[in-house]
């Protein structure tokens, strides 16, 4: 059975860091493209990050910017996302994905990916 598990979030004040990991199991996923999408309240959800299979290219949202930073383990279908100077605006529930098929370049579209996880809040006050 596929599982994609986050963890890493939480509660921090503006200007502060986290870190959010993510693991896909359940089968072969070292060599998929993975990412970060997160959905404020209200809002739909949204592109953050993503990187590819091996690490190698790496898109962000403009928003994140010069501020967060995906990577990925080779050795195993891990992905992190160092978040710093964060903002009030960053607050939304962040979900980690998978993408649909093996080896090939990450997408940022939502639907591309077919794995997600249940999602991590984070939450900054200003």
């Amino acid at each position: 059975q596929v599982q994609v598990e986050e963890s890493g979030g939480g509660s921090v004040q503006a200007g502060g860091s986290l870190t959010l990991s993510c693991t896909a199991s359940g089968r072969t996923f070292n060599n998929y493209a993975m990412g970060w999408f997160r959905q404020a309240p209200g809002k739909e959800r949204e592109f953050v990050a993503v990187i590819s299979w091996t690490g190698v290219t790496k898109h962000y949202a403009d928003s994140v910017k010069g501020r967060f930073s995906i990577s990925k383990d080779k050795a195993d279908s891990t992905v992190r996302l160092q978040m710093n100077s964060l903002k009030p605006e960053d607050t939304a529930v962040y979900f980690c994905a998978v993408d649909r098929y093996p080896v090939r370049l990450p997408e940022t579209t939502i639907g591309e990916y077919g794995y997600w996880g249940q999602g991590t809040q984070v939450t900054v006050s200003s």
